[in-house]
């Protein structure tokens, strides 16, 4: 059994040293425990691992990137009508506001409900079926093996919540344009996606070969993570952090705007979420006598809710921790 990380410096020191952990998921057909062991430990002390050998096409993968490169590549007024007029906010196009409590970023980007093909654009809807199928079955096929590696019981509690026909998931295509004009670029400290930390239960990521992701180590420093085309990074959400008690820990994150003249970034970001109806807390095994449950119960529509209402950098976890006389 891993042993959680609970000192903050003990995993920031281990972010800077050793960067972000590489899990390589063919170890499952014959050292699972010694994968799920990794899993954990990444989750634990980093919030953020890479997967390789994840088992995801690279078609699917090449022709969402090729035909989301395509779209952005449109006149705005098409981009506007990509998922049509009757579609609800906040899916579809979006340029440089995030969300609406003020948070801006340098980029452009599409959001659609995973499971809802009513909000997919109409030109590419089955290259985005594809590609979600796939990530999807990725995310809970992690998800199973975090479940064997804490331990628990039923193997596929985490994973069911993403499972459900209800699921809240979403997908989203970030696109930061090429740099126009060098001089513009200053100390590199552009931002194109300001930082926090996501919401959902898991975070399935997959760039090109631009870099701008960056993590941020407990004490507060931002670290560049290298881009892998091949490959996917993986991320603890809110949600998992409340199901696990505060064992794993959901990692601060933001972009960086594009500082290549000659070659657009595009993220393609999978947000594995529950039903809105589902009651968020810690899961039986997680909580003892001795391990308390940290947080409230809610719901996920709750906790939407909250963070609909907040900024993009406030902690939304704070206002569903429990108070130590609770």
């Amino acid at each position: 059994m891993v042993v959680a990380s609970t000192n903050p410096l003990k995993r920031s020191k281990k972010t800077k040293a050793v960067g972000v952990p590489t899990i390589d998921l063919s170890l499952k057909h014959k050292h699972r425990s010694t994968l799920t062991g990794l899993i954990v430990e990444a989750c634990e002390d980093f919030g953020i691992f890479k997967v390789i050998n994840h088992g995801v096409s690279s078609d699917i993968i090449s022709s969402l990137e090729r035909q989301g490169l395509d779209f952005f590549a449109k006149p705005t007024p098409q981009k506007h009508l990509a998922v049509g007029p009757t579609v609800p906010k906040p899916f579809g196009y979006g340029f440089r506001n995030i969300g609406s409590n003020g948070d801006v970023g340098d980029l452009e980007y599409l959001l659609l409900h995973a499971n809802n093909s009513s909000t997919h654009p109409p030109l590419f809807s089955d290259a985005v079926n594809d590609y979600v199928e796939a990530v999807s079955d990725l995310s809970c096929s992690l998800l199973d093996l975090m479940a064997e590696g804490l331990w628990v019981q039923d193997k596929s509690i985490l994973s069911s919540l993403i499972r459900d026909p209800q699921s809240d998931s979403l997908l989203r295509l970030n696109h930061y344009p090429a740099l126009k004009n060098w001089d513009s670029f200053i100390n590199g400290e552009r931002i194109g996606f300001g930082e926090h930390s996501d919401p959902q239960i898991l975070t399935i990521l997959r760039s090109n070969d631009i870099p701008g992701l960056q993590i941020c180590t407990p004490d507060g420093l931002w670290l560049p993570v290298q881009p892998d085309p091949n490959a996917f990074y993986v991320m603890v959400g809110d949600a998992l952090q409340v199901l696990t008690n505060g064992r794993f820990g959901s990692v601060k994150h933001r972009a960086m705007a594009n500082s290549s003249i000659s070659k657009a970034r595009m993220s393609m970001i999978f947000f594995g979420a529950p039903p809105l109806n589902a009651t968020i807390s810690p899961i039986e095994e997680m909580v003892s006598p001795l391990n308390p449950s940290l947080y409230k119960t809610f719901t996920w529509g709750e906790y939407k809710r909250a963070m609909h209402a907040s900024r993009l950098s406030d902690c939304r976890l704070n206002q569903f921790k429990r108070r130590n006389d609770q």
